[in-house]
């Protein structure tokens, strides 16, 4: 049932139609603003409006493009994949140099159809979960859905005023999240500066005495450096073995380092392999195995005791002498991409790759002395927290956005005056 003064319709109640693009070759590259080009699906894909993700456009090709995106109305995916079909994002500006392939609609707006109001409606759950499950098309390939099937889903429609100021709320929120977003972009690409400069020795920090480090760097291999161990113990449970708790490859793959906060998988052990590959405050854990070569040696540190958690089948452990090396400073290393292309060239295999002990060993560092290393490496765990904290910033604006939007568009709260004020 509708909420008190909205009506049950359909998307077709609130447009005279849909704008199609058509198929044209354009070369992907980027491109100048004067330059024509047209649309990739990609453009929308992600809920907002991409107009670099394009490709160029000229000659006989330009002649038969058509349509332009257009300020205020909405672009629609009517092929994608299972999971991005019928993503759509609102265009906030009119782009006369670009055009939609065939695979992207355009809203063509009834009067008093607040479209902002429309494009949160077909981003919510409800609507892209409704036009995944009418795609069709092959499984694995792309899917795809029809304008009646666009225009005939059901919605519930608010009178204008209250669509406005639904619209209104969220792009509150919006512009909360996209300055997020940009904060957090920034922040990254500091650190990666950051980074290029302290583990080359381009930018030297002051010492403890404010006095800028000058000492000389000098080029180790790891196996002079730690020691490399890898790690037997899978994800079984065996009836005689030691129950214990285990380090996996995606808690490795996923963070940067790995604490208490993880939720560790069960597992068993024997004594013996306990007593080895037990985690340790320093080590640095890296992926030695995965199924493509770029996915070979990510690191994550162990930065806090972990209670006995054990090392899992596929990772290696790089335990630093402490006198040396800073096993935080060597998870910055593995992450360069010097160091990331070393590996990358090394790991063999077809359809899983790995690295051998012997090829980790020889991975070869220039290093700084060791209060330097702990310098560096305490200035980009700085800047890793302060990346950490927008992203949680990030992740908790868009849940409370999209449990907003849950309200707002079925009704179950009512926006108020002061709410848009």
């Amino acid at each position: 049932m509708a909420p008190s003064g909205w009506l049950e319709g359909r998307v077709a109640d609130l447009l005279d139609g849909l704008e199609s693009g058509v198929s044209v070759n354009g070369e992907d590259r980027e491109f100048e603003a004067y330059e024509k080009a047209v649309l990739k699906v990609s453009a929308v894909s992600y809920g907002s409006f991409d107009p670099f993700a394009a490709k160029v456009i000229d000659g006989e090709e330009l002649d038969r493009a058509k349509t332009n995106p257009k300020s205020g109305q909405i672009i629609i995916s009517r092929s994608n994949t299972e999971e991005l079909v019928g993503a759509s994002a609102y265009i906030e500006n009119d782009y006369p140099n670009l055009f939609l392939p065939d695979k992207l609609w355009q809203t063509v707006p009834k009067a008093d159809t607040d479209m902002k109001w429309l494009s949160y409606v077909l981003a919510s759950s409800h609507a892209r979960y409704t036009l995944s499950n009418l795609a069709t098309g092959t499984s694995g390939s792309m899917k795809n859905i029809t304008k009646g099937e666009l225009l005939s889903l059901k919605i519930l429609v608010p009178p204008a005023t209250e669509q406005k100021k639904i619209a209104r709320i969220l792009s509150t929120w919006d512009r909360a999240i996209t300055t997020t977003e940009r904060l957090l972009a920034n922040s990254q690409k500091q650190k990666k500066a950051l980074m290029q400069q302290l583990l080359t020795s381009k930018k030297r920090l002051l010492d403890k005495n404010g006095v800028r480090f000058s000492g000389e760097w000098n080029d180790h291999y790891l196996t002079d450096l730690a020691q490399v161990i890898v790690s037997p113990v899978d994800k079984k449970t065996i009836e005689g073995e030691l129950p214990v708790e285990l380090c996996n490859y995606t808690d490795v793959y996923y963070n940067n380092r790995i604490t208490r906060s993880l939720n560790f998988m069960k597992a068993t052990a024997k004594p013996s392999e306990i007593e080895k590959y037990t985690l340790q405050v320093n080590d640095v854990i890296i992926t030695k195995d995965s199924e493509t070569p770029g996915d070979i040696a990510v690191p994550a540190l162990v930065s806090e005791d972990l209670d006995g958690v054990v090392c899992g089948y596929h990772l290696a452990i790089v335990r630093p002498n402490k006198e040396c090396l800073s096993g935080e400073y060597l998870s910055y290393l593995f992450s360069m991409p010097k160091t990331r292309y070393y590996f990358f060239t090394l790991a063999t295999g077809a359809t899983r790759f790995g690295l051998s002990i012997g090829g980790i060993n020889k991975a070869h560092f220039r290093l700084p002395p060791i209060e330097e290393q702990e310098k560096i490496a305490a200035v980009l765990s700085t800047a890793d927290q302060e990346i950490s904290t927008l992203q949680q910033k990030l992740d908790s604006l868009k849940k409370e956005k999209k449990a907003l939007m849950q309200q707002l568009l079925t009704g179950k709260r009512r926006v108020k005056f002061e709410e848009v004020a």
